[in-house]
This record gives C-alpha cells, structure tokens and sequence, in this order.
C-alpha cells in the first residue's frame, strides 16, 4: 500500500510540475485564453492539496 501511496505522490507532483511549465509558456505567448489559465491554475491548486493529504498519509506530521 505505501509503495502505491508514493507512485500516486511522484504522479500528482510530476503532473503539477508540468501544468507549471505550461501556465508558463502560455503566459509569454501573450495570446492566453483567461479561462483555459483560470481552470490550469484551479487544477493546479486542486493537485498541490491531493499532494499534501497524501504526503501526510505517507510521513504524518508529529503533533508535540
């Protein structure tokens, strides 16, 4: 189950990264369509949280 958690970890980061990389070439394109950016943003915030519940079902945090 812990070898599934990481695998799905490596892919939620590796697809955040790459959504990073195309917000960035469409932003110097300058012919950006605000939506499409809008819903690559949203998925990309939607991603950062997927990852962050499954790295604490991975490592959780010690609470002092």
């Amino acid at each position: 189950i812990q070898d599934n958690l990481i695998k799905e970890l490596y892919q939620l980061k590796q697809e955040h990264k790459d959504l990073d990389e195309i917000l960035i070439q469409l932003q110097e394109k300058q012919t950006v369509n605000l939506l499409q950016v809008q819903r690559l943003k949203k998925r990309k915030l939607f991603l950062k949280d997927k990852i962050i519940i499954l790295a604490n079902k991975i490592e959780p945090d010690i609470i002092a």
